[in-house]
């Protein structure tokens, strides 16, 4: 099935994704600068951590993220559904420079609008990759035969 244009839900989704997990990162982070540093060594911090609200929050955001990104996969190819969310790079950089208070280099913002022109090539593509005819034939074939066990030596008569 190709997907030649992308409906609002589609959009949606992958604005989903743009922005859940800018937002989750950010939340970990801030939460993250409240705690001390820590280790493997003491597992409880770690588990402690996970129950701060920024934190908490940031990881729900970013299962919100998870949950985006599947559904995205499920109708477009990797390929098309990963760049296309990098403008939750250009996200990520502001969040960081105006809400974390970040310091971010030319060379930082330099690279992001690189992303960004890449991003811009990679959307004017097809989200979905057609499969040949011939494939396109033999894949409901392929599912319809039963699947058969192989024999285990043991259980072979002799």
């Amino acid at each position: 099935m190709a997907h030649e244009k992308l409906t609002s839900r589609q959009y949606l989704i992958l604005g989903l994704i743009a922005i859940s997990a800018p937002l989750g990162d950010s939340c970990l982070s801030r939460g993250m600068t409240h705690m001390p540093p820590i280790s493997l060594a003491h597992p409880a911090a770690l588990i402690g951590a996970v129950f701060t609200p920024w934190i908490a929050l940031g990881i729900l955001l970013l299962i919100g993220f998870f949950v985006s990104y599947l559904t995205a996969l499920s109708w477009a190819d990797l390929t098309f559904v990963l760049p296309a969310t990098a403008f939750g790079y250009v996200f990520i950089a502001l969040l960081a420079k105006f809400w974390l208070h970040e310091t971010i280099s030319m060379e930082r913002w330099a690279g992001i609008i690189v992303i960004t022109l890449g991003v811009g090539f990679v959307a004017r593509g097809p989200a979905y990759t057609e499969q040949p005819a011939c494939l396109a034939k033999e894949a409901p074939a392929q599912e319809e035969a039963p699947a058969q066990e192989p024999v285990r030596p043991e259980a072979q008569p002799r």
